[in-house]
């Protein structure tokens, strides 16, 4: 039996670039969706509580929690590790 189907979120802007790369040879690609891209640019870049944010997007505090969560270890991961980030795919809807 599949798990519980996730619902979309809603989000304010595509991102300008969406994909980054060291300037190394790097060792792989991580996949950042965008329902987790803009959850870590609400958070983390302008600074809105994870209430408000969750709010901005229409989704549980919970829900935006793991979705932050699974951005900032992608986002670490892709650092540490020496590896592009490919910004792509999910489910949203864009506000416009």
């Amino acid at each position: 039996m599949p798990g519980r189907r996730r619902c979309r979120r809603w989000i304010e802007m595509l991102p300008m670039a969406n994909y980054f790369m060291p300037n190394i040879p790097y060792n792989g690609v991580v996949t950042l969706k965008l329902e987790e891209f803009e959850a870590f640019r609400l958070v983390d870049y302008l600074g809105l509580t994870q209430h408000e944010a969750a709010a901005r997007m229409g989704i549980s505090q919970k829900a935006l929690w793991i979705d932050l969560k699974n951005a900032r270890y992608k986002i670490a991961d892709a650092i540490i590790n020496g590896k592009a980030i490919r910004i792509e795919g999910g489910n949203y809807v864009l506000r416009r």
